[in-house]
């Protein structure tokens, strides 16, 4: 297959700093766009990734899996898009397309597991796939988003995961007008998880173990903001909230939440700590509540939270930085130092 040689931004050892790449793009296929990134985003999994803290890098690792950009070309069966008009990438870049969840437009469950944009098998051209700390990329339109004009296009990009990460449980949870709902952290994950459940008529509660969050937390939406390490606090919400999306990705106590739903609420987790999380079990069945898990969203729903993003004027809160200081960004993400997430301008990839 015809290939494209492209500027990247990845690393080649779990050790090694993140420097300039070269790496190959395919040329587009009948079904295929090709997208100018403009922004992507910095997720904490491109760092787990990078430094292989998850293990099974393949190397080089070219991360980056929200991105924005342009279309500069597209392939002859390309129905709904368009050479200059906005597009989006997500966390995936193909699946089987055969699985009852794929037809169920359930792509991230996909039984034999979906390609994602970083770190997958590349069916196309042998190896793994690369992601958005690049210059461009080749996708299946089917995978492709639309981006909309009216909101900050480097804001955007967070909400390629971040955005779809929080949103699709609370779309699956049904979460509207007249219920209470309780976000647990404000990092890049919980400050989307605020402004999207605020806009969805919830009222919400941000719990928290820093006082000094409690201003960014009322400014983000919440209706409430509670410190998690004050019994007191947190006695007066037990058995008061209909839906709690805890975005902890460290070990935190699930018990102190669970008590806080009514009967048949749900916690659902969307961080992902390293450690087992202990669950007593009367926390659960004493009032019939539920502690679950959630991933990204498919295709079809990210098209669905990016639409209701624009209605809203929603994006998220993001640091715009050049290339050259994605390690610097990356050692200040493990210490908690962004406000609250790092997006790469990728027109200083030169």
């Amino acid at each position: 297959m015809e290939t494209k040689d492209i500027k990247a931004f990845g690393t080649e050892a779990a050790e090694a700093p993140l420097k300039a790449l070269d790496i190959k793009r395919r040329a587009v296929q009948a079904h295929d766009v090709e997208i100018e990134i403009l922004y992507c985003g910095i997720c904490h999994s491109d760092l787990h990734s990078a430094r292989n803290e998850w293990h099974g890098t393949m190397y080089p690792i070219v991360p980056g899996h929200e991105i924005v950009g342009r279309v500069t070309k597209v392939g002859d069966h390309v129905k709904n898009f368009k050479v200059g008009q906005l597009a989006g990438v997500g966390c995936m870049v193909d699946s089987c397309r055969e699985c009852d969840h794929c037809k169920s437009d359930l792509e991230q469950y996909c039984d034999e597991g979906s390609i994602l944009t970083f770190n997958s098998p590349d069916k196309h051209l042998g190896g793994h796939t690369f992601g958005g700390y690049s210059q461009s990329i080749v996708v299946d339109e089917n995978y492709v988003l639309h981006i909309s004009d009216k909101l900050d296009l480097a804001g955007v990009a967070p909400l390629l995961c971040a955005g779809i990460t929080t949103y699709s449980p609370l779309r699956h949870w049904k979460v509207g007008p007249g219920q209470k709902v309780g976000i647990v952290g404000i990092g890049g994950l919980g400050h989307m998880g605020i402004k999207l459940a605020k806009a969805m008529g919830a009222h919400v509660v941000v719990f928290t173990t820093s006082v000094s969050k409690f201003d960014a937390a009322k400014e983000l939406g919440a209706d409430e903001v509670v410190l998690s390490t004050d019994s007191e606090q947190m006695a007066k919400h037990a058995k008061s909230l209909n839906f709690i999306l805890d975005c902890v990705s460290a070990e935190h106590n699930i018990d102190s939440y669970l008590n806080l739903l009514k009967v048949d609420g749900t916690l659902t987790l969307v961080g992902a700590p390293m450690e087992p999380l202990p669950v007593t079990s009367f926390s659960l069945l004493l009032g019939r509540r539920s502690f679950a898990g959630s991933a990204i969203g498919g295709i079809a729903e990210t098209q669905e939270m990016l639409d209701f993003c624009a209605e809203h004027n929603i994006t998220a809160d993001i640091e715009l930085i050049g290339v050259n200081e994605v390690n610097d960004a990356y050692e200040r993400l493990l210490k908690g130092d962004i406000k609250y997430r790092f997006v790469i301008d990728m027109a200083s990839l030169k």
